[in-house]
Parts: C-alpha cells; sequence; structure tokens
C-alpha cells in the first residue's frame, strides 16, 4: 500500500474530525478525497503540521487528528521533544511513513533505511507509540479516536505517489473555513 490508499481507507475514519495535513500530495491526495472543512490543508511550512495540530488540541477539547510524513518529521524533529513534553489527550498524530519525500520525487529519506520514527518518538519521552503496518492504520487510528489518550502512530507503507489535481482554495479560504469549524465545535 502506498500513502493514498492509506488514506483512502482512513477518510471514512476521520471525515468529519479536525484533521491537520501535510504539506503537499498527502494534503492534495485528503482533498481530493474528501474535501472537508475540517480539513487544514497546509499548503507550506514542511515539518509543523504536527506542531500546528499538537497546538489546536492544547487549547480546544475536540479530537485533533495531525497527518504527516516521515520526511516533515524528520525535519522537525523537536516536534517529537515538544508533543512528548505538552500532553494532550485529544491530539493523535499519524505519521505516514513511506521512506521518502513523497512530494517531491520520492527521494528516500533516512527514516526508509536505519532510523525509526517510532523510536524517536519513544526516546523523546512520547508514551502512547505504535508502529503498524499500512493495511492496520485504519483499525489503529479508529482505535486511538475511542481512547483519551494521546497517541503517536507510525505507519509504514511503500513509498509511491498518483496523480491528483492541485488544492484549487487558496490558505485564507482553507484558514477561514477551518477556524470557523474549530470555533463551531466548542461553542
Amino acid at each position: 500500500m502506498i500513502r493514498s490508499d492509506v488514506l483512502k481507507e482512513l477518510q471514512p475514519i476521520i471525515s468529519n474530525q479536525l484533521v491537520v495535513c501535510n504539506i503537499g500530495l498527502p494534503s492534495q491526495e485528503l482533498h481530493n478525497l474528501d474535501d472537508q472543512p475540517s480539513n487544514f490543508y497546509m499548503l507550506g511550512t514542511m515539518g509543523l503540521a504536527s506542531s500546528i495540530g499538537l497546538g489546536l488540541a492544547l487549547v480546544q477539547d475536540a479530537k485533533v487528528i495531525a497527518i504527516d510524513g516521515d520526511g516533515s518529521i524528520l525535519t522537525n524533529l523537536c516536534t517529537l521533544t515538544t508533543i512528548a513534553n505538552n500532553p494532550a489527550d485529544n491530539f493523535i498524530l499519524l505519521i505516514i511513513d513511506n521512506g521518502s519525500y513523497g512530494s517531491t520525487g520520492d527521494q528516500p529519506t533516512y527514516a526508509g533505511m536505519k532510523t525509526s520514527l517510532a523510536q524517536m518518538a519513544d526516546a523523546a519521552g512520547c508514551e502512547n507509540v505504535i508502529e503498524c503496518s499500512a493495511q492496520d492504520t485504519a483499525a489503529v487510528v479508529k482505535d486511538a479516536l475511542a481512547h483519551e489518550r494521546m497517541t503517536i502512530i507510525v505507519s509504514k507503507c511503500e513509498s509511491g505517489n498518483i496523480k491528483v489535481p492541485v488544492i484549487d482554495l487558496d490558505a485564507p479560504v482553507i484558514r477561514h473555513r477551518f477556524m470557523e469549524e474549530v470555533a463551531r465545535r466548542n461553542s
């Protein structure tokens, strides 16, 4: 399974959840599958989906799922220590680890070699870290949503991309509709 297959299986589970999605193809794939005002698509700022997701979880009560990639996590490793030291039981970080920088041509990352992001999250102090296969990701995310415990999930999948159109919404529109959705859930 490649990332787009993982997202396709996740779609019915995360639809209508607050989702902050990684820059590039992951956001485009999610937008193409199931555009929702509850999805915050990253159009820039590689490596910050997890940080933005944690910040949102810390300031309100609704569940927040940050979907990030191994390449993005590797560009912002301090996010793991920040997450460990600021637990939010309504936060789920899903790292889709395809061992590559998928949006820029599938160049290999170190997570596809010797580096284990699950072990790095453990070493950073994250307490509930689960590494799973791509095939098991939907069940693991569903279980995490059912519990009140911050969860870091590293989903190991194959590298590869599908062709998807670019997101036809500009950043201010994405931000505005997402903020309205967050406010609606917290009113």
